[in-house]
């Protein structure tokens, strides 16, 4: 998994979703745009890709495509509409953008394909790299710049109904809280 941390201008959404999916198919990646906002920190969205990966190969999940099934475990909803709201919108935010060739027939660095390692000398994806590297070239993408490093803590708790009460009663960080949240989601199903 690699991420693209940015500032995003999105003119046309619908657009814009369509060229980071066809960015995804050329390099065999599921691209997953998310407003920063309500992004914890890179652990969340390991562990999103992680519990939407072992749905997908139960059977269980709920959406048909791996990019939606990430971001209903990174929102930790079931419905999808409202899990939209983890999304990018059109206008000006602060994005963080997830590429991962995990479960899209790129297993452990090899092409599903020919069987030839994808896996690059210092260990990274090469499809991952490639993509990212088209992701920062698009003009919605007004600039490459850390998102993750800060974040409103209270968004966080409002959009995963972290209560105040429950932030006093525990030792936990934000961050576990916040995964928490994402694993409950399959109990809830």
């Amino acid at each position: 998994m690699e991420l693209l941390e940015c500032t995003l201008s999105v003119d046309d959404l619908d657009g814009f979703v369509a060229d980071i999916g066809e960015i995804g198919d050329r390099h065999g990646a599921t691209i997953q745009a998310f407003d920063a906002r309500y992004v914890a920190d890179p652990s969340h969205l390991e562990r999103a890709v992680e519990l939407a990966d072992r749905a997908i190969a139960r059977g269980t999940n709920v959406a048909r495509d791996r990019a939606v099934e990430i971001l209903l475990y990174a929102a930790g909803r079931r419905q999808i509409d409202r899990a939209l709201e983890m999304g990018v919108s059109e206008g000006e935010s602060r994005a963080v953008v997830l590429v991962d060739t995990g479960s899209t027939g790129n297993e452990g660095g090899r092409d599903g394909a020919n069987g030839e390692d994808d896996t690059a000398a210092d260990g990274s994806d090469v499809g991952e790299t490639a993509a990212l590297e088209e992701l920062a070239e698009l003009d919605a993408v007004v600039g490459r710049e850390p998102t993750l490093d800060s974040r409103d803590e209270e968004t966080l708790c409002a959009f995963f109904d972290i209560a105040g009460r429950e932030r006093t009663a525990t030792n936990a960080t934000l961050s576990e809280l916040v995964r928490e949240r994402v694993a409950l989601l399959e109990v809830e199903k």
